[in-house]
């Protein structure tokens, strides 16, 4: 076993106090940095850096990173939700070293979609309803793969097949 133990750290956004959502830190007792290939391949990084070593990846509607020695989760509800996602999250870290025999490591990021093409194909309204000031955030936060198609309700039709078919290139899935 690579990780075995962890210690948490809990917080709300600097910059929203009021936010109901909180962040995580996992900060790491062993080092898995030579796991982060394998992490890699096995969850589907989006995001792949080799110095220092890390991956970045969307899981269960999380944006997540893994450091050698730290993990951040993004917009969690509350400490319990932390604590499954850190703990299934070692599980995987593990299970990738354990395996990493049959598993080719990846030292690259997938491809990411572009936030303009993003914003092309939304309504455009800035009407706030996904919770987000403008299209333009939204557009972001989708490209960065916070939000969903399904967290913009205006969007409908063909915008929303045409969004759904260029999102459907990339590996932007729980």
């Amino acid at each position: 076993m690579l990780l075995e133990s962890y210690r948490l750290e809990i917080f709300n956004s600097e910059c929203m106090p009021g936010a109901m959502a909180v962040h995580c830190f996992a900060h790491l007792d062993q080092d898995v940095g030579e796991a982060l290939p394998y992490l890699n391949t096995a969850l589907g990084g989006f995001e792949y850096l080799q110095n220092p070593p890390s991956v970045t990846f969307k899981a269960q509607g999380k944006l997540i990173t893994v450091h050698s020695r730290k993990i951040a989760i993004n917009a969690l509800k509350d400490e319990d939700e932390a604590r499954k996602i850190v703990e299934w999250l070692k599980r995987e870290i593990n299970d990738a070293w354990e395996n990493r025999e049959r598993i080719v490591p990846s030292f690259k990021g997938a491809p990411r979609p572009q936030l303009i093409e993003i914003l092309k194909r939304l309504p455009k309204t800035n009407c706030r309803e996904c919770g987000e000031p403008t299209c333009m955030v939204f557009a972001a936060r989708v490209a960065e793969g916070a939000k969903g198609i399904e967290d913009c309700p205006p969007l409908t039709g063909e915008k929303r097949r045409e969004l759904e078919a260029y999102l459907g290139r990339f590996n932007l899935s729980d």
